[in-house]
């Protein structure tokens, strides 16, 4: 398995049809009466392959506007993918947008997902942030992982990013 940051060049438009996005998710996270607690919500998700390719075009659109992607490679297939958007935010905080990653279903528990992440933070690092940004997926597994990689709630909430997907949880990790 290899990690790289991708050039443009390199994106095409089938590169993630063969990603498997599929999540079951049983048990999530919530906020409730201002406290965090773990409840049931049974629903799966999948991505179609026109949402990959919507995917794909957000990657072409995200590099060419300054933002960068890391992923990671076997066989020169993709099995996992961040991205960085473009720009820094915050008023109290530099922060810097962690948009997605994912990890194929059947390479999940490997590794590649933290590699990834730790790949993401020094990028975002050496572009001036202070902290990562992520409207991280409210699903258990999802939040044990970003709690394993250090990431807490925000201290501070951007809206335009909660509006996307009101059951994310907002999180933040130190860079």
């Amino acid at each position: 398995m290899t990690l790289s940051v991708l050039k443009a060049e390199e994106v095409t438009p089938t590169m993630l049809d063969l990603f498997d996005r599929t999540q079951e998710t049983v048990t999530v996270v919530a906020l409730e009466n201002d406290k965090w607690m773990e409840k049931e919500d049974s629903f799966k998700e999948q991505w179609s392959l026109t949402e990959k390719r919507k995917i794909v075009a957000h990657i072409l659109h995200t590099i060419n506007t300054g933002g960068n992607v890391v992923v990671a490679k076997e066989q020169d297939q993709v099995v996992g993918f961040a991205v960085l958007e473009a720009g820094h935010f915050g008023k109290t905080s530099v922060y810097k947008e962690l948009s997605y990653l994912h990890v194929t279903k059947a390479m999940r528990g490997k590794g590649i997902g933290k590699q990834l992440f730790v790949m993401a933070k020094k990028i975002a690092k050496e572009s001036g942030a202070e902290k990562l940004y992520i409207g991280a997926h409210p699903a258990i597994e999802t939040q044990q992982f970003y709690k394993r990689a250090g990431c807490v709630p925000a201290k501070e909430i951007h809206l335009p990013i909660y509006e996307r997907e009101r059951r994310d949880i907002q999180l933040e990790a130190v860079l």
